[in-house]
């Protein structure tokens, strides 16, 4: 297997590489620097590439790289941008720790993308006044299999083009996505094309239905689809605005083929904690899609992956982890925190900052931040994630745990925020401190102005290695802040927690056992036992909905003690034995009172012989039942229901 190889550029001299160092604190084999390896030196570029593994230091002139590798018809190199993201800096302090943790981020083995194919025919619905809408459909119908839908008392043009359809009625409903459009009309009316004059329509029809593949809406109305821009194949612009229509036309018009949806999130459902018999109890990830892509589905969740759009809100909220981030994995976003900030401990004994971005608006910013303002500040480490919105508390608090001062969410205009606030909270509530927090500038140069600020850099605690799951890592990180064991208070809504119990209300009934999700309330099998595990409490809700005596209520907190590890006893009694078979069942206490309020008071339970059953396990009830004076089963077969060929026959007989 050829070694990896790292191609070192100084940009003609513009930023400090040391060699040696990078080499040593990543353990990659790495070049004498270079100052001009895209133009000048690209022979020994060449060189190198046909030698094979290549990794070279430069993001700008990547286009060259790829395309000298193409010329010389070997493998492309893969490439780390150590030059905006670090090189380029105002800092006097030392880039090189920021390079090393950048270069061993780089060397990291990439996931392959999960995607299903969407295919496209080309069927496309255009909606819209007739003026631009016809006028749509004229450039399009040579592309794509076109249809225009018009409103009823619309006034049509004379026109007589046959290469597309044309169509009256309303749009009562739409959903799904590129190539799996769903729609139905109200008073749909078809084109007769046969007669004389004007055109002739059908009657009216409701209830029609129709798939397409592709939505061109030219409307002057509220887009059909919540986060409309996030909705593949639909296409909205302005009629009013030639530009936009234009540019929907050029989109609508490449819409045709076989393309890769990517698959962002994966659902287990068994997870989830929705819902349990009918009662409702997280709502979390529903609350938060922009998209509409989740939705109730039983006791669980799904998800369109037509429809997603990849967000990620939906995996920092999940308490369970029945749902998470899969563009890429949640391990592996915690294997590149770690990654960072072990190769930047070999070199520095500093602790870093994060700096969370996208791959747009924020890369963009960086880079301008690079070539015109001042660049990063030589602690702060740019982290580049396909979704904001996905690194949520857990995400905060390992990078934290693993050796990093302080975490920058840089959010962009593209970024559903909504869920952003309470992972804060929450993160930094556990953190003890303000470490985490949202950044929103408006330009280059108010990024360098609030990262060059007085820099939180002390480093809490020992790093610790983020692994499991979300859950674990947050409990993981949570007790490497601390000396010892803590009870932290968390915001309302958190998914960690305790039940506020009232023991004097409960009557041990059990309802609360039999539907949480997680296994967080237990029932012992051999006694009347109620048994609480607080690790395992997802604060869902659906035992306080369910207790019919209101003895349950939530507790938000993380308890870092081992206790929560262990079930703890709510509530227990002595068990009722059978009169008959001395065989335990029941709460001694709810047969008690069941007696007591029934026995001569109810009219099944008049005499004596009849109040004892009140007091026999199931197996005894039934044969005491059966062998009393006025046992129901005891009246004989039921006697056979007379049908009209009875009848009939009865009286062909006489």
């Amino acid at each position: 297997m050829t070694e990896t190889r790292l191609l070192l550029c100084d940009c003609r001299g513009s930023q400090s590489v040391i060699a040696d160092e990078l080499g040593a604190a990543t353990g990659v084999s790495c070049s004498r620097v270079y100052s001009e390896l895209c133009r000048a030196e690209i022979g020994t570029a060449a060189n190198e590439l046909k030698n094979g593994d290549v990794v070279i230091a430069c993001q700008q002139e990547r286009q060259t790289f790829e395309d000298l590798a193409a010329e010389l018809v070997v493998s492309p190199p893969s490439f780390v941008d150590i030059r905006d993201r670090a090189g380029w800096s105002d800092d006097p302090a030392s880039p090189t720790p920021k390079m090393a943790a950048l270069i061993a981020e780089a060397l990291l083995p990439e996931n392959a993308p999960k995607v299903i194919d969407v295919t496209s025919a080309g069927t496309c619905l255009i909606l819209g006044d007739a003026a631009p809408a016809l006028a749509a459909a004229e450039h399009l119908c040579e592309l794509l299999s076109v249809t225009v839908l018009l409103a009823p008392d619309a006034e049509l043009p004379l026109i007589d083009d046959r290469r597309f359809d044309i169509v009256l009625g309303t749009l009562a409903s739409a959903s799904g996505a590129l190539g799996h459009f769903k729609l139905s009309f109200n008073g749909l009316q078809e084109r007769i094309p046969s007669g004389r004059g004007p055109f002739n329509w059908t009657e009216p029809r409701s209830g029609g239905r129709t798939e397409c593949d592709i939505l061109l809406d030219l409307r002057r109305a509220p887009p059909l689809f919540p986060a409309d821009h996030k909705r593949e194949g639909y296409l909205r612009a302005d009629p009013h605005h030639a530009p936009s229509v234009t540019k929907a036309l050029l989109e609508a018009s490449q819409l045709v083929g076989t393309f890769e949806k990517p698959i962002y999130v994966k659902l287990n459902e068994a997870l989830c904690a929705h819902s349990r018999a009918q009662k409702t109890g997280c709502t979390r990830c529903l609350d938060l899609c922009p998209t509409g892509a989740i939705t109730p589905s039983g006791d669980h969740i799904a998800v369109d992956p037509m429809v997603c759009a990849g967000c990620g809100s939906c995996s920092a909220v999940c308490p369970s982890g029945a749902i998470s981030y899969d563009a890429p994995p949640v391990p592996a976003t915690l294997k590149r925190l770690s990654t960072l900030s072990g190769a930047w401990r070999k070199l520095s004994e500093k602790a870093p900052r994060l700096l969370v971005h996208d791959q747009e608006h924020g890369a963009d910013m960086i880079r301008l931040s690079a070539r015109y303002g001042k660049g990063l500040p030589a602690d702060v480490i740019p982290f580049e994630t396909e979704a904001i919105a996905s690194f949520g508390h857990a995400e905060a608090l390992a990078a934290v745990a693993s050796g990093f001062a302080s975490v920058a969410i840089l959010v962009s205009p593209t970024t559903e925020r909504d869920g952003l606030p309470a992972q804060l909270d929450l993160a930094n509530a556990i953190a003890g401190d303000e470490r985490i927090g949202l950044i929103d500038p408006v330009d280059p140069d108010q990024l360098d102005e609030l990262l060059y600020r007085d820099p939180h850099t002390t480093l809490g605690s020992a790093p610790v290695l983020p692994m499991g799951t979300r859950r674990q890592v947050t409990r993981l990180a949570a007790k490497s802040f601390y000396d010892e064991d803590k009870l932290i208070p968390l915001p309302a809504g958190a998914p960690y927690g305790a039940v506020t119990f009232d023991e004097a209300a409960c009557t041990l009934c059990m309802s609360c056992t039999s539907l949480c999700p997680s296994g967080a309330l237990k029932a012992n099998p051999d006694q009347p036992q109620l048994q609480f595990q607080e690790d395992a409490c997802l604060q869902c809700g659906i035992c306080t909905r369910i207790c019919p005596e209101n003895a349950l209520s939530l507790d938000p907190r993380l308890n870092l003690s081992n206790t929560a590890l262990s079930p703890i006893v709510l509530k227990e009694e002595e068990p009722f034995h059978c009169i008959e078979c001395s065989k335990p069942f029941g709460v001694r206490s709810t047969v008690e009172r069941m007696t007591e309020k029934l026995a001569g008071k109810h009219s099944m339970f008049q005499n004596a012989d009849a109040s004892r059953l009140i007091q026999m396990c199931d197996d005894c009830r039934v044969n005491a039942v059966y062998h009393s004076e006025n046992n129901p089963f005891a009246m004989g077969e039921r006697p056979k229901v007379r049908t009209t060929d009875d009848y009939i026959s009865k009286r062909r007989d006489h």
